[in-house]
């Protein structure tokens, strides 16, 4: 094989994977439905572009970044050239609700395959990859999953059954991360902060929010009880959030997209 890292699809989850994995190798080529994005991003990340089948025919791990009702058609495409395959590679999936069972079979094969759930953050270093890998796939292969994957950020293996609910917690997370930042700026901005200045503080406090989470090892409730003072403002606000059921709505976020990434596959 020609190339350690192929990707077929590269849009913005797969455009983020190839951001993280070209720091860790520059044997990559990418493809898409759009050859000019694939090409562009291509020559961003020091890597080559090409046909869907050449992808196919040449990664030793190849990445499948098209959207689930599409996987099967794209699959569907390149199965011959699979098949005619007689060198190892490992299929790697980020669809949502497409179980590993499901990709095998449109695929055409019982080839090894890792599914991954990661979010767009992985672009930068800060995102979280939940992994499970098939019955195929060898401790070997896993290890240089990894290592193709480290600069990604965090690499959690998870139990394929939990892959939806998971997906819908970091996979979406960014999303209502970045609703509660714009919001918490529009505060400021409202107030009077200049909308630069408010959106920067927005952004460092929910950064150093999650990493005295992850560095303390503290319930993030007990964090919170740590900032509010008696009668300070900051309980003031925790009180307004609770009247208008923040917590709830989030929870309630999390519950509609985890149903949503369940029906995706049926």
């Amino acid at each position: 094989m020609e190339y350690t890292f192929g990707l077929i699809g590269s849009g913005n989850m797969g455009g983020a994977i190839a951001h993280a994995v070209s720091q860790t190798t520059k044997a990559g080529i990418l493809a898409d439905h759009n050859p000019q994005r694939a090409q562009s991003l291509a020559e961003e990340l020091g890597f080559a572009h090409g046909t869907n089948e050449v992808v196919a025919q040449n990664s030793q791990y190849l990445f499948l970044g098209v959207k689930p009702h599409l996987m099967g058609a794209m699959l569907a495409d390149i199965q011959s050239v699979l098949a005619a395959r007689q060198d190892a590679f490992v299929l790697v999936t980020m669809a949502a609700g497409l179980a590993i069972e499901q990709i095998q079979r449109m695929a055409g094969g019982p080839y090894p395959v890792i599914r991954i759930m990661p979010n767009t953050p992985v672009a930068v270093g800060q995102g979280v990859v939940l992994y499970h890998a098939s019955e195929q796939v060898s401790p070997e292969q896993v290890d240089q999953f990894l290592q193709l994957m480290e600069k990604a950020g965090g690499l959690y293996p998870l139990e394929e059954s939990l892959m939806d609910v998971g997906a819908a917690v970091s996979g979406c997370g960014p999303a209502y991360a970045y609703l509660v930042l714009d919001a918490m700026a529009d505060g400021g901005v409202a107030c009077g902060l200049p909308r630069a200045d408010a959106v920067r503080f927005a952004a460092q406090t929910l950064l150093g929010a999650a990493q005295m989470v992850l560095t303390t090892g503290k319930h993030p409730d007990q964090l919170k009880n740590e900032v509010c003072s008696p009668g300070g403002s900051t309980i003031q606000g925790v009180r307004t959030l609770e009247q208008r059921a923040v917590r709830a709505a989030m929870m309630d976020a999390v519950i509609a997209a985890c149903d949503k990434n369940a029906a995706l596959g049926k």
